[in-house]
C-alpha cells in the first residue's frame, strides 16, 4: 500500500506554505500529495488549483491529486478549463478525485442547492468528461484534444459500486466513517470489479496518535486498499516519524 499526504491541516491555524510543505513530505518518501476543495467553513484550505500547481512545482515525480473536487459548484466548462490549465503544470502526476460534495456550508458559499447535488453532479459530469478527453463541443472550443488524467470518484453508499463500474478508481473518506465501515465498503467495491481504492484524511492530530495510526494503516493494507492517504494536523507528528508507520 502507498501512503500520501494531505497538503492541508483542515484546522485553525495559518494555511500551510504548500510548496514547503510538499517538498517536505516527498522528501520523506510520501509517494502522492493530496487536497481537498473546502471552502467557507472558516479555516482558509487553499484552492486545489493553486495548492496543487505549487505542490507540482516543488517537486518531482510525486503524484498530485484533488480528494475531491465538488463537481456541483462549478459550471461544466469552467471546471474543465481550469482543469485542463492544471494539466499543463503537472502532465501525467495528475490525478482527479470528483464528489457531488457533502458539507453543506460549502454550497451556502456559492447560494447552491445542497439538496440537488447528486442530480446536478449526474448533468454536469458527462460534459466535464467530454471537455476533458476533447476539448471541445458544440458550445465551448477550450484546447486541443489531448489525454484525461484518472477520475476517482469520492463517494459513499450505493455510490461504490458506481465508482466501481464508471471510474477508474474509488476515494473514501476517513474523516467521517470508523475503520470497520470503509473496509466493508471496501469489500464491495473490490466485488463490483472496482481497481484503484484509497482512503483518504486518516487523521494524525498530535504525536499520540502515531501508534493507533499505524495499526489502522496496517489494517487497511491488509484489506487491500491501494493508498492511504493521511492529515496531518498543525500539532500532528513530524512527517518522518508517520512515514515510518508503513515503511
Amino acid at each position: 500500500m502507498r501512503l500520501g499526504a494531505t497538503l492541508a491541516h483542515l484546522a485553525p491555524g495559518p494555511p500551510i506554505a504548500i510548496a514547503e510543505w510538499a517538498k517536505r513530505l516527498a522528501g520523506e518518501g510520501f509517494e502522492s500529495l493530496w487536497t481537498p476543495q473546502v471552502i467557507g467553513r472558516g479555516i482558509l484550505v487553499p484552492d486545489p488549483f493553486v495548492s496543487l500547481a505549487a505542490a507540482t512545482t516543488a517537486t518531482e515525480h510525486v503524484e498530485v491529486g484533488t480528494a475531491t473536487l465538488q463537481v456541483p459548484l462549478h459550471h461544466p466548462a469552467d471546471l474543465a478549463h481550469r482543469i485542463l490549465s492544471l494539466m499543463t503544470v503537472c502532465g501525467d502526476r495528475l490525478t482527479l478525485g470528483l464528489s457531488p460534495g457533502s458539507d453543506e456550508t460549502d454550497y451556502a458559499v456559492f447560494d447552491r442547492d445542497h439538496s440537488a447535488r447528486f442530480r446536478t453532479f449526474d448533468e454536469n459530469l458527462p460534459r466535464l468528461r467530454h471537455l476533458l478527453a476533447h476539448g471541445r463541443d458544440s458550445d465551448a472550443d477550450l484546447a486541443p484534444a489531448g489525454g484525461t488524467p484518472p477520475v476517482l470518484l469520492g463517494s459513499w453508499g450505493a455510490k461504490v459500486e458506481r465508482a466501481a463500474r464508471e471510474f477508474d478508481g474509488w476515494l473514501v473518506s476517513a474523516h467521517r466513517r470508523s475503520t470497520d465501515q470503509i473496509i466493508a465498503a471496501h469489500e464491495r467495491y473490490r466485488a463490483a470489479g472496482g481497481t484503484r481504492a484509497i482512503v483518504c484524511a486518516v487523521p494524525l492530530s498530535g504525536p499520540g496518535d502515531l501508534g493507533p495510526t499505524g495499526e489502522v494503516l496496517q489494517r487497511y493494507a491488509e484489506a487491500g486498499f491501494d493508498d492511504a492517504v493521511v492529515l496531518i494536523g498543525p500539532d500532528g507528528p513530524a512527517p518522518a516519524q508517520v512515514r515510518a508507520l508503513f515503511p
